[in-house]
């Protein structure tokens, strides 16, 4: 390898997380000599698609609605914190302490907010949680999209929604580093667990580029004790775009139940 773009772009808040990702990254590019490219003026799906990625996270609903085939799965992470461990995460429903709603159930009819549409975490997982609790295909009142789970956050501590469905590292990472992010905010329930979010790499790279780059990954973190520790992140696990059917198996329940859009 010579050069390519490099983005870990999935979790990049609070900043000591932004930072930790950032040390490992050069760290890891350092180990495959590799130039890193300037990806400012890529949209995501291009950065994702291009022939010249050497390394990004996605996330594992659009990896296979958006990406299947097209892009080389390189590993997944193993997170230790509340509501993610061993590879896998979920994520917490939540709402305001003050609301008097107390059960998922009783938000029937209430705001919601999802981060993005093609989100597994904001809004896949979500949908699968409410399939047994719509009624003729809808449970909310209305659903907005924020554009990133900080903002469904503080849609819901503001009083502009009801409920939101935030990634649990998401959650771990503010309640550690920005605990005033989720104050006044109460977990109302939490979906099925789903894995990580995917390290992925340009399709060109194939199974034994991939395993290189996992490999230095891991030597990185091994080199970054206060990184992984940062980042509650102790090894990233082989993976492929098998290990995401779950993702789609969820998306095909809920439409079976006939709640194939979340409203």
């Amino acid at each position: 390898m010579s050069g390519g773009y490099a983005e870990l772009l999935m979790y990049v808040a609070p900043q000591p997380v932004r930072d930790a990702n950032e040390q490992w990254l050069t760290r890891i590019l350092d180990r495959l000599q590799v130039t890193r490219y300037d990806a400012g003026g890529l949209e995501l799906l291009a950065l994702f698609r291009s022939p010249e990625l050497v390394l990004t996270q996605t996330c594992g609903y659009p990896l296979l609605t958006q990406l299947q085939g097209q892009v080389q799965v390189v590993g997944r992470p193993r997170y230790e914190w509340p509501d993610s461990s061993g590879g896998t995460h979920c994520s917490v429903i939540v709402s305001r302490e003050s609301d008097s709603r107390l059960e998922l159930a009783d938000f029937k009819g209430s705001r919601g907010v999802i981060n993005d549409r093609h989100s597994n975490s904001g809004m896949n997982l979500l949908r699968h949680r409410l399939t047994p609790l719509q009624q003729d295909g809808r449970f909310f009142a209305s659903v907005a999209t924020s554009g990133a789970h900080q903002q469904s956050l503080r849609w819901v501590r503001e009083g502009w929604a009801d409920l939101a469905s935030i990634d649990s590292v998401t959650f771990a990472y503010l309640a550690r580093y920005a605990p005033a992010e989720v104050a006044g905010l109460r977990i109302v329930a939490r979906t099925a667990q789903s894995p990580n979010l995917p390290y992925i790499t340009a399709l060109s790279a194939g199974t034994a580029g991939a395993e290189r780059i996992r490999e230095a990954m891991n030597l990185a973190l091994q080199e970054l004790p206060h990184v992984s520790a940062t980042l509650g992140l102790q090894e990233v696990l082989p993976a492929s775009e098998a290990d995401y059917q779950l993702v789609i198996g969820y998306q095909r329940e809920a439409s079976a139940a006939g709640y194939d859009v979340l409203r």
